[in-house]
């Protein structure tokens, strides 16, 4: 089986609808994507399951996603039933059959009726299901309890032998009644695999070689890890499928494969036993770095910081170009970068103090309101409203007074009124301050003019942000402002990416380190200060990793050190294909890359792969192309890598002040500044001419089509700073 980049859990349920709350034994979805998994889905009955499955499997299927969905009931009966149900010694002419029988709707189903017909026809009416549930009415043929019950097949697959505690697929009724969750299951999965017909392939009884598998896999494998976080609140239900599908998406591929590879081609098999301990060990790790909410598995703050979440490795083929693709437009290669990566960094929890610049990893949500209760935004008096009269007011004073953190401790009676300081919470009684300005005070009363509304100079409890309600979007890269919005909502701690480390390497005989002395044909590393300085600019942990000679041995050292030290690798220089473009010819040499000749003016040539699994930017060795190669392509793409998601630099339209003719083929991008509201560009293109980076605020990027530029003519500026 080829590596999967969507994993599914669903806990299944042969009841009736659950109502529109979530609650235990219901139906639960759990989605991981590329590492990156999706709150649990509370789905209150069948129909709805069925509609979120085929949804799941055409989103999956037409984003080109491979995609593994496991369901927690049997999909085979014991040896024999098939082929006296159906003549076929098929496991999935059941599925079918039940297909045909079974009439479902969320308030009713036949289930009992049909497993009475099925004893009837096989088992002299005693036999092989029991556990009739429907009140007041007996069913020919389906006992209610085991009482005069024969079975003439096995009590349980092989499986279930070597599987503790688990129960027979034969009983409808009572505690562990798996009958029920199959009876009404496979009819479910039949009909999904006839709507995707020739996508789905059905483990263990077909060859995985289609984008979607269908597996067989229990929640009762990580019952320690459901455990551990079920004692931190939540449904039970909700737990299993977030932690069974992130821990089977955190499998090293050979550990997968070692769980599909069983011979049950009539009985089935329990995907993941006898594995008990990876995924115990890869659920505990991943529940450390991920809870979720009591009801509906929304995010929560407690997490375990010594065991960050791993995401999935990069797929070696993530920077393949479509096949025939020779030059690529711009638009197309940040596509194709856009839909192949994903975060490459750890998830962890960190003290707000630690949080300042880090990307947020999930959701968060207010723990707290603010303000926590109504309180005063002035200094002056407070007193209820309706307790006024008409006219001039003179009120008596309470003794005491309200401060912020000092509560007054009592209730103000109508017709009175107490001091009170700004922020204090509003006392019992109290729903409207005057301003101590308007007032005329003395140690007993005060006096003021008619006019004040009612309300006035108070918060409301919450009128900033109410408790349960979102304050930060994951892919954030937190502000000061956002660490004052979480302390003042309750969080003491944020769910983070580690940061993203970039490793950068400038390769090339020519090059030597500024202040050295300089011989002939030499010249000063320019492309490191540059690109060291970007990646901290961007946030990002950088690791220098110095210049390399065009000498394979040595760049290989440099790569095995980048891949062990870092999350990402820049090099400059040796991108493309000639015979010191050893950069190219080492990732060659991996069997991870491909070398992008983007039509991009300039720059063209761009070398990407991986390195041991680490991906790697080959980037021009030219400054100005380096430059631009950075801000266009690897920007973005690392904002993915970092857990920050895909983002675009923000540029605005200008009147131009220069002139270009520009011709079609490829996307240009100019050194400019801003000057009296008109876009200015460097008076060489010259892609050595580095002092025009220097000189520059931005780009001006002109499109691939040919132009004609005069003074006045619209241009794009995009701003060096859109691109941190």
């Amino acid at each position: 089986m080829t590596p999967v980049d969507t994993v599914a859990i669903v806990d299944w349920s042969g009841g009736n609808d659950t109502g529109p709350r979530p609650r235990r034994d219901a139906i639960w979805l759990g989605v991981t994507r590329h590492g990156q998994d999706q709150p649990p889905a509370y789905l209150r009955n069948r129909t709805d399951a069925e509609t979120a499955l085929a949804t799941l499997i055409d989103t999956e299927r037409s984003a080109g996603r491979r995609l593994l969905i496991g369901f927690d009931f049997p999909f085979a009966y014991p040896s024999g039933f098939a082929q006296a149900l159906t003549g076929q010694a098929d496991p999935l002419a059941v599925w079918d059959w039940l297909d045909q029988q079974i009439t479902d709707t969320p308030r009713a189903n036949n289930r009992f009726e049909v497993a009475g017909a099925i004893n009837r026809a096989l088992g002299q009416g005693r036999g092989p299901f029991w556990g009739n549930a429907r009140p007041g009415h007996d069913i020919p043929g389906l006992p209610r309890t085991k009482a005069g019950y024969a079975n003439p097949f096995a009590d349980r697959r092989a499986v279930e032998h070597a599987a503790p505690g688990s129960f027979t697929c034969w009983q409808l009724a009572g505690a562990g009644a798996v009958g029920s969750q199959v009876l009404m299951g496979l009819p479910v999965l039949a009909r999904l695999r006839r709507r995707f017909a020739g996508h789905i392939a059905i483990w263990p009884f077909e060859p995985l070689d289609r984008p979607v598998a269908f597996v067989e896999i229990w929640p009762s494998l990580i019952d320690g890890a459901v455990k551990r976080a079920e004692a931190q609140g939540g449904i039970r239900d909700a737990h299993q499928v977030r932690l069974l599908a992130r821990a089977l998406a955190r499998l090293p591929e050979p550990d997968l494969r070692a769980m599909l590879h069983v011979d049950a081609p009539e009985e089935g098999w329990i995907m993941g036993l006898g594995h008990e301990d990876k995924l115990e060990q890869a659920a505990a790790a991943t529940d450390a770095a991920t809870t979720h909410g009591a009801d509906d598995g929304a995010e929560d703050a407690g997490t375990d910081t010594a065991t960050p979440l791993a995401p999935p490795p990069l797929r070696d083929d993530c920077f393949a170009l479509p096949a025939g693709v020779d030059w690529t437009p711009v638009d197309d290669a940040l596509a194709l970068l856009r839909t192949r990566l994903h975060p490459v960094v750890a998830q962890t929890d960190r003290p707000l103090s630690q949080a300042l610049g880090r990307i947020l990893a999930r959701d968060v949500t207010a723990l707290r309101s603010n303000p926590p209760q109504p309180n005063t935004a002035v200094d002056g008096y407070g007193f209820a409203h309706a307790s006024l009269t008409t006219g001039d007011q003179v009120l008596p004073l309470v003794q005491g007074r309200a401060a912020a953190g000092i509560p007054f401790d009592g209730t103000v009676p109508p017709g009175h009124a107490i001091r009170v300081l700004t922020g204090a919470a509003l006392p019992a009684g109290v729903d409207t301050v005057i301003l101590q300005e308007d007032v005329t005070a003395t140690t007993t009363h005060i006096a003021f003019r008619p006019g004040i509304k009612p309300g006035a100079n108070t918060r409301r409890a919450g009128e900033d942000v109410t408790a349960g309600t979102a304050i930060l979007a994951a892919g954030r890269r937190l502000t000061p402002a956002d660490l004052a919005l979480a302390s003042a909502t309750g969080r003491a701690a944020l769910p983070v990416h580690d940061r993203l480390r970039v490793a950068v390497i400038s390769t090339g005989d020519e090059l030597i380190e500024p202040g050295d002395p300089a011989g002939p044909g030499q010249i000063f590393d320019a492309n490191r200060p540059m690109l060291l300085g970007l990646m901290q600019q961007f946030g990002f942990d950088t690791l220098d990793l110095g210049r390399v000679p065009d000498n394979r041995a040595a760049l290989r050292t440099a790569l095995d050190r980048g891949a062990s030290g870092a999350d990402v690798i820049l090099t400059s220089g040796g991108a493309s294909s000639g015979d010191e473009d050893h950069v190219s010819a080492l990732l060659n040499e991996a069997g991870a890359m491909t070398e992008w000749r983007i039509a991009v003016k300039p720059g063209r040539p761009l070398a990407l792969g991986l390195w041991s699994g680490t991906p790697v930017f080959g980037l021009p060795g030219n400054p100005v192309a380096a430059l631009v190669c950075t801000l266009i392509f690897a920007r973005p793409a690392m904002g993915l890598l970092a857990g920050a998601g895909w983002q675009a630099p923000q540029g605005f339209d200008l009147p131009a002040a220069f002139e270009k003719s520009k011709k079609p083929g490829r996307r240009e991008y100019l050194r400019a500044r801003m000057r009296d509201g008109r876009a200015e560009v460097f008076t060489s293109e010259g892609s050595g001419r580095i002092s025009g980076l220097s000189w520059a605020e931005g780009l001006v990027e002109l499109p691939d089509g040919a132009a004609q530029i005069t003074p006045g003519t619209p241009v794009r500026f995009l701003p060096f700073g859109s691109f941190l």
